[in-house]
């Protein structure tokens, strides 16, 4: 899990540099995983996008407008490459997953 992960460019940022993730598979909404595999590339991570169940949620025609202006702000970062906003220690995904797993964070309840 991806806690600092607070858009998709730190997302796949955090992937590269965090994760050490070599290939990523991406799977989203159609609308938005474009933007995910354009950054991806930029970011020189080998990606491959898996489009999710085409299903119409309330809200949609904003989330497409909000794509438009999140799409712009990427093309930026993926011309500068800014670090993610949040970095830390490598955490390999050829590790031991449970170092991210929710239930191993002091103070976490399962909701029941």
């Amino acid at each position: 899990m991806d806690h600092a992960g607070i858009s998709t460019y730190d997302s796949i940022y955090r992937a590269k540099e965090i994760f050490q993730a070599e290939k990523l598979i991406i799977v989203t909404q159609e609308y938005h995983l474009y933007r995910a595999l354009y950054i991806s590339d930029s970011l020189g991570v080998e990606a491959y996008g898996v489009s999710a169940a085409p299903t119409i949620y309330a809200g949609q025609k904003l989330r497409e407008a909000r794509e438009i202006i999140a799409r712009t702000k990427d093309f930026v970062k993926c011309i500068i490459k800014p670090p993610a906003a949040i970095l830390g220690e490598a955490i390999p995904v050829s590790g031991d997953g449970n170092v991210t797993n929710d239930r191993n964070i002091v103070g976490y309840e399962e909701d029941v």
